[in-house]
């Protein structure tokens, strides 16, 4: 499957504490002149990755070029790691859930496996480990059964996460962090969780468990380490941030937690919000390589044996294109095995599209495929209203035929819908939620239209709202409302949806979407209707 993404910068390299002079990174503090000096450093590299979400077989566009898929981004870390024995393979959390179906409908064990293959050393838990419950993370941690797929042998590294707590015990549910010794060096890798994540993942996917602040999880587990005598600190952290391709303009969560942990942290991985990093902030190194095994971070270390600590650090964000490399042999037949397995299901073709249809909201906030979303999912429940979360859209519809797997790709989550009673006031109210202190999210919308002012304060923005016929909606009556069950559980800041009452849950939201699209005349399409008006 192919699907076309805004284009990404091309690869970077940006060596902490140094400017650009010239187009040329410089390491600190090691005479470019002294050879001798250099070679008492011991080389080391790290290859990182984020948010790979299971996308092993999808092939996007970056500039126009075709990137990601598992077996290229392999073919690129194999011929990384081949130039420096001292390499240690990382992720940063989200590597499974949202998935593709060949990772998917095998519980994602196919992207563990894949991460097996290449060897990686360790890596974090991101939101998404979460979707199924800490139980079915576990499982694909250390190994276990599962009833549609049977036994599993688990991951062949460590997951290491210092913030995510036992609500019983009180401790970890994973280590805090583990030390990994290259050349005899050892280095300290801790992981943190986003402490966002029980507002972003269903209830159930985090029942058991807190999450503690990220700066203070690191700075206790960095305190141990010191104590272990671990000067060489690394950081996995499922955290935003971003910055230009000169690393200027470094905004995020992580970039916060940076300027607050120890100052023995020398490098921060981050993730969550599939963006470019490659910065220093606070003497650290911070890097993120988008997402979907698009690109990948190459981080480059210089230890001073008799300090052990980290001299010099710089990071290359490295794209995976297509055009001038192979795609691994062994994760390409992987892949293939796996791609043939759930073919049956995949392949089905459902209906055709006339045009493409894109989750790209207009300056509104209304999309073409958010209508269509919401639109299956109000006449799958027969209520008055529905609404879509954004951020449970995950690739567009294409032009042509549309399979099961196209609309899988589309809505990964297997979220159920949950009908039940707001008043007029409460979708008010729950609309005006859309804009949260920190971030916009725009609710897809089926069933009625508002207008909203940007020049409003946030709780005021919404203005008339109506039923398609014009008719105001009533803010004492009583209105049947549909939303996944994310949605409903409060998730996304939406607290509203909490006050629903007479509840009944109904099927999940792909079943919804996929009974819609075979029923509508063919070709199918839909359009931006005007539902949400600015």
């Amino acid at each position: 499957m192919k699907m076309t993404i805004p284009a990404l910068a091309l690869s970077v390299t940006f060596s902490a504490g140094s400017a650009f002079a010239s187009g040329q990174p410089q390491s600190p503090g090691i005479p470019a002149s002294t050879d001798s000096y250099q070679h008492r450093y011991i080389d080391v590299q790290l290859l990182g990755i984020n948010d790979l979400h299971g996308q092993l077989d999808v092939t996007r566009k970056v500039g126009g070029k075709e990137v990601g898929r598992a077996d290229y981004l392999a073919a690129y870390l194999k011929q990384r790691e081949s130039e420096n024995m001292n390499t240690l393979l990382v992720h940063a959390g989200d590597a499974v859930g949202a998935s593709s179906p060949v990772s998917a409908l095998l519980q994602d064990e196919p992207t563990i496996e894949f991460l097996n293959k290449m060897g990686f050393d360790v890596g974090t838990v991101g939101n998404h480990e979460f979707d199924e419950g800490v139980h079915e993370m576990m499982r694909l941690i250390y190994g276990g059964t599962h009833p549609k797929t049977g036994d599993f042998a688990g991951a062949d590294f460590p997951y290491v996460a210092a913030n995510v707590i036992d609500k019983e015990t009180g401790k970890p549910i994973l280590p805090p962090y583990v030390i990994k010794k290259v050349n005899g060096m050892p280095i300290g890798f801790i992981g943190v969780a986003l402490s966002d994540t029980p507002s972003i993942v269903i209830p159930s996917g985090v029942a058991g468990v807190e999450f503690t602040d990220e700066t203070e999880a690191i700075n206790k587990a960095a305190a141990e380490l010191k104590q272990q005598g671990v000067e060489a600190i690394v950081v996995l952290a499922h955290n935003p941030g971003n910055s230009k391709p000169d690393g200027s303009n470094a905004n995020g969560e992580i970039v916060e937690i940076a300027k607050n942990v120890d100052d023995e942290v020398d490098v921060m991985f981050g993730g969550h919000n599939h963006a470019y990093l490659n910065t220093e902030v606070d003497g650290k190194l911070l890097v993120q390589s988008y997402s979907y095994g698009t690109a990948f971070s190459d981080v480059d270390l210089q230890i001073d044996p008799h300090t052990k600590d980290i001299v010099s650090k710089k990071a290359e964000i490295v794209t995976t294109f297509h055009d001038g490399i192979e795609p691994d042999a062994e994760i390409k037949e992987m892949v293939e095995k796996y791609e043939a397995k759930v073919a049956p299901i995949v392949n089905q073709v459902l209906g055709t599209a006339e045009t493409t249809l894109t989750a790209g909201q207009n300056a509104a906030g209304e999309s073409a495929l958010g209508n269509l979303i919401a639109d299956a999912q109000r006449k799958a429940m027969n209520t008055d209203f529905a609404f879509m979360n954004p951020g449970g859209i995950r690739a567009d519809i294409e032009q042509g035929e549309v399979t099961w797997g196209d609309l899988y790709t589309v809505q990964p989550f297997n979220n159920d819908l949950v009908k039940m009673t707001l008043t007029g006031q409460q979708v008010r109210d729950l609309l005006n939620q859309q804009w949260q202190p920190a971030q916009t999210r725009m609710l897809q919308i089926s069933g009625l239209k508002y207008t909203w002012d940007p020049a409003k304060a946030i709780g005021e923005k919404v203005g008339d709202i109506t039923l398609p016929n014009g008719t105001p909606i009533d803010p004492e009556a009583e209105y049947t409302v549909t939303a996944n069950s994310f949605l409903a559980g409060g998730g996304d800041g939406f607290s509203v949806f909490n006050k629903g009452e007479n509840r009944e849950v109904g099927p999940v939201d792909l079943d919804a979407l996929v009974d819609y699209v075979k029923q509508l005349p063919q070709p199918f399409t839909a359009q931006i209707e005007g539902r949400i008006i600015q």
